[in-house]
């Protein structure tokens, strides 16, 4: 089955007692315009967004006809959850994390990146609020920044090479 739009989103529309099936993907799918998953019953699905980036989400639905649903959900995976104490700190955690070019999420006043071990250590030895936890990973913050610089004399490569220096 080939899947060119969504159709809209769980939350907004009548399901009349129809079969919903899930397709699970990866934090890192929901933008991609050409995938092809199987649903959580077996269904190949071929989704080609040709037109632009899908941006799928929880809910969004993918195929409907009258007695199925096929809607999206996304896998939770391993990540850091930070929670910033000041403005200061969340500029700071996102500048650091911004400069390692890494997809940064907010949900729940929470900051969530994909869990890295060097960026754990990062942001433990910068002090800051964080812990490890399975989440889905769901809205990210989108920026137009441009990429910059080498990074080589970044507060993380400088950390990292403390911390190796000392093992």
């Amino acid at each position: 089955m080939v899947v060119k739009e969504k159709i809209g989103n769980l939350e907004l529309f009548s399901v009349n007692n129809r079969n919903i099936d899930y397709v699970l993907l990866d934090w890192y799918e929901t933008n991609k315009r050409i995938l092809n998953k199987k649903t959580i019953s077996g269904k190949e699905i071929s989704m080609k967004f040709l037109n632009e980036s899908p941006h799928l989400t929880v809910g969004d639905i993918i195929y409907e006809d009258d007695f199925n649903l096929i809607a999206i959900d996304i896998k939770a995976c391993a990540a850091i959850i930070i929670r910033p104490r000041s403005m200061h700190e969340m500029a700071a955690i996102c500048y650091e994390i911004g400069n390692k070019h890494l997809p940064l999420f907010f949900q729940d006043d929470e900051i969530l990146v994909a869990y890295e071990a060097p960026l754990f250590k990062l942001l433990i030895a910068g002090s800051y609020v964080v812990e490890q936890a399975s989440k889905k990973l769901l809205q990210p913050l989108r920026t137009t920044v441009a990429p910059h610089g080498d990074g080589s004399t970044s507060l993380f490569n400088r950390i990292m090479k403390l911390t190796t220096e000392a093992e």
